[in-house]
């Protein structure tokens, strides 16, 4: 099934959507990553859903794309005599490893790293940044803090600690059992939360052994210091704008989102813009005229992708949701002026052959009035290098990888298609002439562009 579009969308599946009818909906909606949310449901219902796409891809004859989200590190204060309590701004509060029941005075947070990582004046957020502490003084088994905004704070709510490095794995062994699982299942993307190092990305990877992509999602201040050394060994990112948000503050997070889709572009690494694009439609069933600016933006910016969250999990509308972020990226797109909009040196070019051919498939597609860019490859850096360069016409990868095929849904402008290897280039050319007409990218009479990404690395412009 070919998308009209280039960027690609998201959804997180959920109580709303994880029924295999259900499921089908989203696909025709729009969806092109089914996004599997580790932090909920148990590995039974996860295994249906996966099961269930894989389903719907074949009788598409198509290759949905499923990324298994890990949960990370989650941090968490203890639980109170009352379920609850009320902080005011100026109130005296302390925070300790003891496990008894919590009061007005103190409670239990059970992370010795946390007390470990602090010192006088460090902040503590709690329930989403919502509640805001100064640290006055700290041992290793205690934190008394100083109340700036208070509120209500109740059972389990989480911890942020912005601005310091916490000495916890980035897989927990949760994470570790999840990441078992979702590999035997065969998923074709690993999301990693909470990344803070390049060392977690690294570990990571070494777990995976290339079984499936890995994505870093940037929530914590001290990943984008490291922005640059963590996109680089990264095989994609996803911008998690939620944590980010209350771990930097609100204004930060524009900044911080091109800074990160400039890092991305530069090397070729595919980016997910995440949090918040339709939250209105939870409830709503048409979004704020914010939330399409939102995604317009991402579209012009240059992203591979955007994504829902609890608009397609558990919301009220998943279906719309999903229809009404492809009707924006669809009507962006097709704006004359939809150019990215980076600084120059996003587009420098990457002195290797792969480039070098990939530069010269973009020449031949934008000079010749081709209408589609046939790629030939097996390999996952030669398609993403070449959506790099965003060619205004869409790319057609064909390749004899399931797993490539299923991988490349989250890179911009790609549709892929399964063939064998053909054993000469006159009849590759054949072939692809054939599959655009078959895929609907062109018609009898049509320019065409075949880059062939392998032994040979030639471009072709050719008539259909």
């Amino acid at each position: 099934m070919r998308r009209c579009r280039n960027t690609k969308i998201v959804a997180t599946i959920g109580p709303a959507s994880c029924s295999e009818e259900n499921l089908e909906k989203l696909f025709k909606s729009g969806v092109d990553v089914f996004r599997l949310n580790f932090s909920h449901g148990g590995h039974e219902g996860h295994a249906k859903v996966y099961e269930a796409i894989r389903s719907i891809g074949k009788k598409h004859s198509c290759y949905p794309t499923i990324l298994a989200d890990l949960q990370g590190p989650k941090l968490r204060v203890g639980t109170f005599e009352g379920d609850r309590i009320e902080l005011k701004a100026g109130d005296v509060f302390r925070f300790d490893l003891d496990p008894a029941l919590g009061n007005n005075e103190r409670v239990s947070l059970p992370h010795p790293e946390i007390f470990a990582a602090l010192h006088g004046g460090s902040l503590l957020l709690l329930d989403d940044g919502k509640l805001r502490f100064e640290v006055t003084d700290c041992g290793e088994e205690f934190a008394n803090v100083k109340v700036l905004v208070g509120g209500s704070l109740s059972n389990k709510k989480g911890v942020n600690v912005p601005q310091v490095m916490l000495k916890i794995p980035a897989l927990t062994e949760k994470d570790r059992k999840d990441l078992g699982f979702a590999l035997n299942l065969g998923v074709d993307w690993v999301a990693l939360s909470f990344v803070q190092r390049v060392e977690d990305v690294e570990n990571a990877k070494s777990i995976i052994n290339g079984k499936a992509g890995v994505i870093s999602k940037l929530e914590k201040p001290m990943a984008i210091k490291a922005l640059e050394p963590i996109v680089d060994v990264s095989d994609a990112v996803m911008i998690a704008r939620g944590d980010l948000a209350v771990e930097t503050s609100h204004e930060d997070v524009p900044v911080i989102q091109r800074q990160v889709l400039n890092a991305c572009h530069r090397i070729g690494r595919p980016v997910i813009i995440a949090t918040q694009m339709l939250e209105s439609m939870i409830t709503a069933p048409s979004p704020t005229r914010a939330e399409v600016s939102d995604v317009a933006t991402a579209v012009y910016s240059g992203a591979d992708a955007t994504m829902l969250s609890a608009e397609s999990a558990s919301g009220q509308y998943p279906f719309e949701a999903v229809s009404t972020m492809a009707d924006i990226i669809t009507r962006a797109e097709a704006d004359p002026y939809c150019i990215r909009r980076l600084e120059d040196d996003t587009q420098l070019p990457i002195y290797t052959t792969l480039d070098a051919i990939c530069s010269a498939a973009w020449n031949a597609a934008e000079y010749s009035g081709a209408c589609v860019l046939v790629l030939y490859t097996d390999s996952f850096e030669a398609a993403a290098r070449c959506s790099r360069l965003r060619p205004r016409v869409p790319i057609l990868l064909i390749t004899e990888s399931k797993s490539l095929a299923c991988r490349v849904g989250l890179c911009n402008g790609i549709t892929a298609m399964i063939a064998k290897k053909e054993p000469s280039s006159d009849v590759q050319i054949k072939s692809a002439k054939i599959a655009v007409v078959e895929k609907q990218f062109a018609q009898t009479g049509d320019v065409i562009v075949v880059l062939r990404s392998d032994a040979e690395n030639s471009v072709t412009i050719c008539r259909v």
